[in-house]
């Protein structure tokens, strides 16, 4: 029996408690929008001289700028702070089995350039060059230095190489241990941090969508494939291998083990061979506002289904780890996410036994989630807080 290594409960130095409380800082105002430091302290629980010093030097880097002065009090109105979105920028790309997204965002996450392609099973290469003649154009558009890049992200589904999907080439054997690294070593040298897309998206929610509102969600990520991601109290949940929330690989309907999954109906695939069956190509759905009356009634067939699908899978997550809300987000068409959650919450109002039962709805971030989950993942590690940043290095020496 493998022992699992015990939490550290060791204190911290005051470099890093500074370094923290002043990460804290700046993210209280990124999420208020327009914050005085009166406001602040009493969010931070940090003193009044303490965020005083904090602000002045976010003020000095250039994070943060003030923004007139809140009316209505009595005596010298106080001023307000918000955060520069121009303080810094990152690159976010997002790599699935049937399209490359990459975007250009702002301190604030907001997408100032996008370039997109829907590719069959891109191979690195694809990748590669894609980015390569796409970024400096990016950059330009936007007006964006490049010295005020903080990062890249990469966000993609784990086991790229190795999971079954319909239409697989031998040939997509060559991201099984790819260095994603050295994709985007040019035309930039920036550091890049890698993750899987479903976390990246349930990421970018918990910073800048439903995440605001609720703690505790689970986020469905509907890709070419299906997966799942869990916040926590306002932490994400990897699980001890990292793969927590895989709910495309649960057998359908609680069937044994090797028949059908999940993801094999509830996942851009699936609706493609859904569609195909019937005579429709996926463009159909995807790319036109309006659906002609019999692609619209093979949709509903897939809804049916796909909330009847979805409904043993989110039985468990309500049960196991009673999450506030469930979230679908992903490429799929925001009218269809919103009649699979209407229909999913019908069913499992009527149906279930669970004590609990969380609402499914339509996340907030649109269908570059895990794009701008990626792009994110560089001011996470540079600028915003984190749990680790108070805990000691197993390796540390004691202070």
């Amino acid at each position: 029996m493998t022992l699992q290594t015990p939490p550290r409960l060791s204190g911290t130095n005051l470099e890093r408690a500074a370094d923290h409380n002043q990460r804290v800082t700046l993210h209280a105002i990124r999420l208020g929008g327009s914050l005085t430091r009166i406001d602040l302290a009493r969010i931070t629980g940090l003193t009044g001289p303490a965020i005083a010093n904090i602000t002045r030097r976010l003020l000095q880097e250039g994070m943060i700028e003030e923004a007139g002065q809140r009316r209505g009090g009595r005596g010298q109105p106080p001023t307000k702070l918000v955060v520069r979105a121009d303080a810094c920028y990152s690159i976010g790309v997002n790599i699935d089995r049937d399209h490359i997204t990459i975007v250009l965002v702002d301190f604030l996450a907001q997408i100032l350039a996008r370039k997109s392609i829907e590719i069959s099973f891109a191979l690195p290469d694809d990748v590669r060059d894609l980015f390569r003649r796409s970024v400096r154009a990016m950059l330009k558009s936007a007006k964006v230095d490049p010295a005020k890049l903080v990062g890249i992200g990469v966000a993609r589904p784990d086991d790229l190489a190795l999971v079954a999907m319909p239409g697989r080439p031998a040939a997509y054997a060559a991201w099984d241990g790819i260095d994603m690294a050295t994709l985007f070593d040019k035309p930039l040298s920036l550091p890049v941090f890698v993750e899987n897309d479903a976390a990246a998206a349930a990421m970018g929610e918990m910073q800048l969508g439903f995440g605001q509102n609720y703690s505790s969600f689970f986020y469905i990520l509907v890709s070419s494939g299906l997966g799942g991601g869990f916040v926590a109290d306002g932490a994400y949940v990897r699980g001890t291998h990292g793969r927590s929330g895989e709910l495309g690989f649960m057998a359908a309907g609680g069937g044994k083990r090797g028949r059908e999954t999940v993801q094999k109906l509830v996942s851009l695939s699936g609706l493609a061979e859904h569609l195909a069956n019937a005579g429709f190509e996926i463009g159909q759905v995807l790319h036109q506002a309006d659906w002609a009356p019999d692609v619209e009634l093979c949709l509903e067939e897939w809804v049916e289904r796909a909330a009847h699908t979805l409904c043993t899978p989110l039985d468990a997550i309500n049960c196991l780890i009673d999450p506030a809300v469930i979230l679908i987000g992903g490429r799929l068409p925001s009218r269809l996410v919103e009649r699979v959650a209407e229909r999913v919450n019908a069913l499992i109002r009527d149906a279930t036994d669970a004590p609990a039962i969380a609402p499914v709805r339509r996340a907030a971030l649109s269908e570059d989630a895990p794009a701008v989950g990626a792009a994110i993942l560089p001011f996470s590690h540079f600028l915003l807080p984190k749990a680790a940043a108070l805990w000691k290095d197993s390796g540390a020496a004691a202070d």
